[in-house]
């Protein structure tokens, strides 16, 4: 009989495609994968994943399912505790025990949450301290971490890879330029600050804007197409699942992602749409400008500010050249620096090494 596999507990928000791709790719890694999350899948797992469902209580099961996660636990004995989010699910993750917890901060979670009081950043800070490995997507949202809870052990760097092989290349349909996005429309994504930019084009230039993603903000976003007059040369696209997002992109030549906030930690729709080959202009937020090369992936242009990326975007638009020779770069990059494969192969050695190493608490 061989040893038993590595068994981990993942402790995280199953509504986020995210937290799916963990699950499935730690799956295909050979772990025992037992996923413990308040909110229903929003996509299939693995059959080898077991979903443990706990109630959401809106928002109070962070508090009240303490016991409940220890039972859990208590059953499975689980090598490794990876938590994702550092304020909710990071909070049920104090019952984790002696068992080893590995923390991955999101976003607004070190962004957003710590600036509503001392309160909030207390708590922050002691889901931090409470973790024996910190995890960050960016080196940004690694640095704001270490600010918000400057006696942590410097956070590791782990991105949300892209899998090359599904997000690759495809042939254009020919027809008008078509400049785009796929994001959830809410305010802090700058969806109206693209639409602002879209209508500072030059009019000689005959492009489509291709907004995809639904949210929020649709309503609003719709209103100010409608102001602009550009309705007839603007398509909202709803939201569509993670495995229909490369022929979304393939249908691009310019992707833009003019995001207003730090909060937007790492960009992985950017590293997506760079490995379908397609140049992108982004604002300078967050963790953005690091998926970038500027100049030679792309371009970097400040917050706020759509006549800036409305030149970039024309200069894009101008030369089938730059375009061409901008995405090879961008998916060149991409398959060097965030092959899924290759994080998710980082991020089982931390968890491995953590379990190894066992509780410093």
């Amino acid at each position: 009989m061989g040893p038993d596999p590595f068994r981990l507990l993942l402790l995280s928000g199953a509504s986020s495609v995210h937290t799916i791709r963990w699950a499935n790719g730690f799956a295909d890694g050979g772990l025992e994968v037992h996923l413990v999350s308040q909110h229903e899948p929003v996509d299939e797992l693995r059959r080898s994943v077991t979903l443990h469902r706990l109630p959401h209580a809106r928002g109070l099961g962070y508090l009240t399912n303490g016991p409940k996660l220890q039972r859990i636990i208590a059953d499975l004995g689980p090598h490794v505790v990876n938590a994702h989010y550092a304020t909710g699910y990071g909070l049920l993750a104090r019952w984790v025990g002696s068992t080893p917890l590995v923390l991955n901060v999101w976003g607004s979670d070190v962004y957003d949450f710590p600036e509503s009081g001392p309160l909030h950043r207390r708590l922050l800070r002691d889901n931090l301290r409470r973790a024996d490995l910190v995890v960050s997507t960016s080196h940004a949202m690694a640095t704001r971490t270490l600010n918000v809870c400057p006696d942590l052990k410097a956070p590791e760097v782990v991105p949300f890879g892209v899998d090359t092989a599904r997000f690759s290349p495809g042939t254009r349909v020919p027809g008008p330029m078509v400049i785009g996005t796929v994001k959830t429309f809410a305010p802090k994504y700058g969806l109206d600050v693209l639409i602002e930019a879209f209508a500072l084009l030059d009019g000689g230039m005959e492009a489509h804007l291709r907004l995809v993603g639904g949210g929020p903000q649709e309503s609003a976003l719709r209103a100010l197409v409608q102001r602009k007059g550009l309705a007839d040369r603007v398509t909202f696209v709803p939201r569509v699942a993670h495995d229909r997002v490369p022929e979304q992109l393939r249908g691009l030549d310019v992707y833009v992602a003019l995001s207003r906030l730090d909060s937007e930690s790492f960009g992985v729709a950017v590293i997506e749409a760079s490995a379908c080959g397609i140049p992108v202009v982004v604002s300078d937020a967050g963790g953005l400008p690091e998926v970038v090369r500027d100049g030679i992936t792309g371009f970097v242009v400040p917050r706020n500010a759509p006549a800036a990326a409305a030149d970039r975007i024309s200069e894009l638009m101008a030369s089938e050249g730059m375009r061409r020779r901008m995405g090879q770069e961008g998916r060149a990059m991409v398959q060097e620096r965030y092959e899924w494969s290759k994080c998710l192969d980082r991020m089982i050695q931390l968890l491995r090494r953590t379990a190894h190493e066992g509780t410093t608490r």
